[in-house]
This record gives structure tokens, sequence and C-alpha cells, in this order.
């Protein structure tokens, strides 16, 4: 997944997708183990991803970065 989109998640949301990254990385650890994984390029693009969403969150932290806000529809008049 691009960085691009983990910015335009909520940190609540970046959350939870890390733990979703960390028990898929979990899993194809365990695929690999057992050789029952068929794409080993799985494991670093799960360790990337899980690797870019710590990063964003460290970022917010230290305040580099901000969680983006709601958006607002605009209603145009003609």
């Amino acid at each position: 997944m691009k960085a691009v989109k983990f910015f335009e998640m909520s940190t609540e949301e970046l959350n939870q997708k890390l733990n979703e990254k960390k028990a898929d990385l979990f899993n194809l650890r365990f695929q690999h183990a057992t050789n029952q994984l068929e794409n080993p390029a799985k494991l670093t693009e799960c360790r990337r991803d899980i690797a870019k969403i710590k990063t964003i969150l460290r970022q917010r932290e230290l305040g580099i970065s901000v969680e983006p806000q709601a958006t607002k529809t605009k209603s145009r008049k003609r």
C-alpha cells in the first residue's frame, strides 16, 4: 500500500491497520516456516507497510505531521 493512503487515515484507523498487518505478518511467517507460502515477497511488503504505519504514527506523536481533518463538502450556488 502506498504511504499516501496511510497519511489519509486517522490515527485510530492506523492503529487498527497496524494490528491487522501484525497479524498478517504472523500468518505469513507461519506459512513460510511450513513451506506453504507461495509468494515470499508478501513478507517484505507486509514488513514495509508496518514500518510506514509506525513512521506516520511517530511523526504525528512528535508533531511533524498532523492528522487529516474531516473534509466538509461545500455547496456551490449558481
